[in-house]
């Protein structure tokens, strides 16, 4: 496996052979030339502290610094560090700001930045000096004494005078090299350590995100479900009803029509607009069935398994409650899919249908005694209804082995809820059943 850090990679016998040391002599080396200014930009907003000016400017500048860092710690790690920082509710530079000065992040890139002005950058260039400056200081030895011609005085304190100690001075400055690279690394992912930590979300901050997402995504379903219903009522309360209206007038025209070709016109237009408005009840089912929303989780899925084309066994308690908008839609199209699919892959016979829910947490099983092979991967809606189920956090279990039977189990966790639905027994429904 590739090393990702530099302690990683000093575990490896080929590390001095690797990229590694120059990405963390880089890393130190672009520390200082972050290091220099943020020290002269410090000592300048400390200065306009003074009158309360530079106040603002030092977490701006703190903020400023710590998105350097974080792509900057990509010279010496894969994983890149993410931004701490949340997304205003409301656009607007006051609400930028008080957002800023809330969050613990701000504060932790204000105190990094002061850290790294006044003492990091002077121990990376410290370290680059030693571990990088004097080993090629002893290499130019011979170099040294060859542009002087007499006498060479290694890094202030050694004399070459002539060539065997000049070259001496340059066989142990190249072993030097190598063996400085390894602490030059150990420095280097000490100090993105310590960038990390300083820089990168807390796991509090990452456990609020992903509640801040979590309740994003539940508003947003509801928001859709609202929207569904809102769309249902419409074709149902307008469309619906003047197709109606036009139905029973074709009707009635062609009743008042003497025989002979108008009557036949009108009769087929009669037939016509009846046909459409069988469709858009089926259209306006499929959006949101008026059941679902009238009597509950039960009553729709009872209705469901006498739609279907083949036999459904339903198991469904009396008492079932009625449970959150978002958590009865997805399970109710859960369910119908899952019908639509056994009537045109499966090649079943029988199907069953069982719903429970306890311990707040909604479960449903389809069967049948098809085929089998069912494969989220091959389409068929599966893929679908698993995002829409993982919006909710549910789950969407498929066993299906070559030859059958297959089972589709449906899990989504959902509050106690209040009251209970309309629902039926355990009983045995199909199409046939249906009025």
């Amino acid at each position: 496996m590739e090393p990702r850090t530099p302690w990683q990679a000093l575990t490896r016998p080929r590390y001095p052979r690797t990229a590694w040391p120059w990405r963390s002599a880089a890393y130190l080396a672009s520390g200082v030339a972050t290091g220099v200014p943020a020290l002269l930009v410090l000592l300048l907003l400390l200065f306009f502290s003074l009158f309360l000016v530079g106040l603002p400017l030092l977490l701006l500048a703190g903020i400023a610094l710590g998105g350097i860092e974080r792509r900057r710690l990509r010279l010496v790690e894969h994983e890149p560090a993410a931004d701490p920082h949340r997304i205003p509710d409301a656009p607007g530079l006051g609400v930028w700001l008080r957002l800023r000065v809330r969050e613990q992040a701000t504060w932790r890139e204000l105190a990094y930045t002061v850290l790294h002005a006044t003492v990091l950058w002077p121990l990376d260039l410290i370290v680059l000096a030693v571990a990088l400056g004097l080993p090629v200081i002893l290499m130019s030895a011979p170099l040294q004494l060859a542009l002087d011609g007499e006498e060479a005085k290694v890094v202030k304190a050694y004399l070459v005078t002539s060539y065997p100690q000049a070259f001496a001075a340059a066989l142990l400055g190249a072993v030097l090299l190598v063996a400085l690279l390894y602490p030059l690394a150990a420095l280097a992912g000490a100090r993105a350590a310590l960038s990390r930590a300083l820089l990168a979300p807390r796991e509090t901050e990452l456990r609020d995100r992903i509640s801040e997402v979590t309740a994003s995504r539940a508003r947003l379903v509801a928001a859709f479900e609202a929207e569904r219903r809102r769309i249902e009522r419409d074709l149902h309360d307008g469309a619906q009803q003047r197709l109606v209206a036009l139905t029973m007038t074709l009707g009635l025209a062609r009743l008042d029509a003497p025989p002979g070709p108008l009557a036949d016109q009108l009769g087929q237009a009669h037939a016509e607009a009846g046909l459409v408005l069988t469709e858009l009840r089926e259209l306006i089912h499929g959006i949101h069935p008026q059941v679902l929303a009238d009597y509950g989780l039960g009553a729709a899925l009872t209705d469901a398994a006498d739609r279907s084309a083949v036999p459904v066994t339903t198991d469904i308690p009396p008492g079932l409650p009625r449970l959150p908008t978002a958590v009865e839609s997805a399970g109710y199209f859960a369910v119908c899919e899952a019908l639509a699919n056994i009537g045109k892959h499966s090649g079943a016979t029988r199907a069953g249908l069982s719903v429970r829910y306890a311990a707040e947490r909604l479960r449903i099983e389809v069967t049948d005694d098809g085929a089998g092979g069912a494969d989220p991967a091959r389409g068929s809606g599966l893929t679908g209804l698993a995002d829409r189920l993982a919006v909710l956090d549910g789950t969407l279990t498929i066993i299906s082995p070559a030859g059958g039977p297959t089972l589709l189990r449906v899990e989504i966790p959902c509050p106690a809820p209040t009251a209970p639905s309309a629902s039926s027994s355990p009983r045995t429904a199909s199409s046939s059943a249906r009025a």
